[in-house]
């Protein structure tokens, strides 16, 4: 058994070719867009590159054969250095506490105190937390493991640091009268508005966006401020993955205070793709779009001075008076809900949702 950095097209294959062949039993699988694993380890396309970098290798057997993967990466926030592998897989425990141990050891001579897994090399929202159970298949850009590979690294001396729950709710479970009721403070008042995306006035809803994030996540340690530039590009990027209506601001005498952002849960179409992106399969997505009935919701935030005062649940209600006008919606799904948010997980059991997922980030430190 040999690990072989991972440099060549033919070695990039074998890394994405990885999964599907592990998981090609599994009815639930649901691979990775290739073309989305790949912009996270190109400098052109993540800017975590900006203050970190990243490396990734393939463990291969005495035939040649690939037989596990892993990535490791680092980023420098705040003075501080955050390590991290994930993109991990691997037939045998073997293989993967071998895999483990060249990314901790790479990790270290890059001094890294402590190591998040499996994490993503950019943002939170993707790729992010070992896959525990679910009753559900595998959301766009979610992690999907083999139940054993809990023990494998708890085992290495990893230690549960986060637990990620995902939840969702139907119309007919959604608690209407009670999320009714609470919203009344602030859809009744003159003051506070609810609004959808508008397209055509993208650049200020950009700029809306950047103010409430900025503000809403600036407490968090490896928190980095938003640009409006970047933001613009990802609005664009999500256009064919969104419905307008669906992603739900919130204003208070015209300040920009909260934002629900929901996508359509495109592995309901991406599942019959084999992670290529082609242009045909672009062309099968757009057809088939409006078959899909999940939303899944991205990103859920108010500033700090409005908690408290109703304007969570006036999106709510927002978002469910027009997912009822579109009339396609039958489930929505609410992810990466953190342990460290009781606040969020009783508003989510009082809407009535029901927890369908579980993820752990794991963490490891070093005297």
């Amino acid at each position: 058994m040999r690990i072989a950095e991972v440099k060549l097209k033919t070695e990039i294959k074998e890394f994405l070719d990885l999964p599907a062949r592990i998981y090609c039993d599994d009815p639930h699988y649901i691979e990775h867009i290739r073309s989305d694993i790949e912009a996270v380890f190109d400098p052109k396309q993540n800017k975590a590159f900006n203050n970190g970098t990243a490396r990734r290798w393939i463990a291969l057997n005495e035939n040649g054969e690939c037989t596990g993967r892993i990535a490791a990466f680092y980023q420098d926030k705040r003075s501080k250095r955050f390590g991290g592998w994930g993109f991990f897989d691997a037939f045998e425990r073997d293989t993967a506490e071998m895999l483990i141990k060249h990314a901790e050891d790479w990790l270290k001579e890059n001094d890294c105190k402590q190591i998040q897994a499996p994490v993503n090399f950019g943002s939170r929202d993707s790729y992010w937390g070992l896959r525990i159970k679910a009753d559900s298949a595998p959301s766009y850009q979610e992690n999907y493991h083999q139940e054993v590979y809990q023990q494998w690294i708890e085992d290495m001396g990893y230690e549960r640091e986060i637990e990620q729950t995902t939840y969702e709710i139907s119309h007919q479970e959604f608690n209407f009268d009670r999320f009714s009721n609470i919203s009344q403070r602030t859809l009744k008042n003159g003051d506070y508005r609810f609004v959808s995306l508008d397209y055509s006035r993208i650049n200020q809803f950009a700029r809306d966006f950047v103010e409430i994030y900025n503000q809403a996540w600036s407490f968090h340690d490896d928190f980095e401020p938003l640009e409006e530039k970047e933001l613009l590009a990802r609005f664009k990027e999500m256009k064919a993955a969104v419905i307008s209506e669906t992603i739900i601001f919130a204003y208070h005498q015209e300040r920009p205070i909260g934002f629900f952002v929901n996508m359509l849960e495109i592995n309901q179409v991406f599942k019959d793709f084999n992670g290529e992106l082609t242009l045909w399969n672009k062309l099968r997505y757009l057809f088939r779009r409006g078959q899909i009935d999940r939303l899944k919701g991205v990103v859920f935030g108010v500033i700090p001075d409005y908690h408290n005062k109703g304007v969570e649940a006036g999106m709510i209600m927002k978002l469910y008076r027009e997912a009822l006008k579109l009339n396609n919606y039958k489930v929505m799904e609410l992810s990466w809900i953190g342990d460290f948010n009781p606040k969020m997980l009783s508003m989510l059991k009082s809407l009535g949702a029901r927890l369908i997922k579980t993820h752990h980030t794991y963490l490891k430190k070093f005297s």
